[in-house]
């Protein structure tokens, strides 16, 4: 009898704290560069993904926060990762981080080395996966938007989403290849291979279209199970 009411004590005060956890938002922070920085816009990704949750009904399920700065890199973000992300206690966290890594390389000499960028990237993960925060790991998606892959840096955004994609497979991750996403989408619907104004205003940064575009893909990584 003195077990029953023992056992009957631990279940009065944990299901109310099992029901405060059930009604908490998931707390979902976007990690990234400049693309990220003008997701919280009136029409960035994030914005519109925020939109979405709430045409259906959704938007008391999710926090969603944007973590991004204009420039950064992979070894920007670690660097930050403590007080932008981790001090938040975020459930799922986008990791989205790879465009500056590859064009600086190109306009100011400043990029990141492949070895490096794995390196930085493998220890973003680590940190995040020794706080149980489920990781999405997202390839870069284009610098320029010509579709016969005669834009500068399509090789080297070829090479860091295979690196990303790897770096997934290695540690168990979600992928969200948004270089391929881009890529065929581009295919379709830019007959005149036009190296800018279909999903980018300046080859790089978004449109509107762009960011819907984007934030449909990060809502669908979102609600994978």
């Amino acid at each position: 009898m003195k077990v029953f009411f023992k056992l009957l004590q631990i279940a009065i005060i944990a299901l109310p704290l099992l029901a405060m956890r059930a009604d908490k938002p998931l707390r979902v922070v976007f990690f990234g560069d400049s693309i990220t920085q003008a997701g919280v816009s009136p029409t960035g990704y994030i914005t519109k993904v925020g939109e979405m949750l709430k045409s259906k009904g959704q938007e008391g399920q999710y926090e969603l926060i944007g973590a991004g700065i204009g420039g950064n890199k992979v070894y920007d973000l670690y660097l930050r990762l403590e007080d932008d992300v981790l001090a938040k206690k975020p459930d799922v966290v986008f990791i989205y981080v790879g465009i500056n890594d590859v064009w600086h390389k190109a306009s100011s000499g400043t990029g990141t080395d492949p070895d490096k960028y794995v390196k930085f990237y493998e220890a973003l993960i680590k940190k995040l996966k020794a706080q149980n925060i489920r990781v999405i790991v997202c390839t870069p998606t284009v610098i320029g938007e010509r579709n016969d892959n005669s834009n500068q840096q399509d090789g080297d955004l070829n090479q860091y989403s295979k690196l990303i994609r790897e770096i997934a497979t290695r540690n168990n991750l979600q992928l969200l290849d948004l270089r391929k996403h881009f890529l065929d989408y581009l295919a379709k619907n830019n007959p005149e291979n036009k190296e800018k104004g279909i999903l980018t205003s300046d080859r790089v940064h978004l449109t509107e279209a762009g960011n819907q575009f984007l934030a449909e893909k990060m809502l669908e990584a979102l609600e994978q199970k």
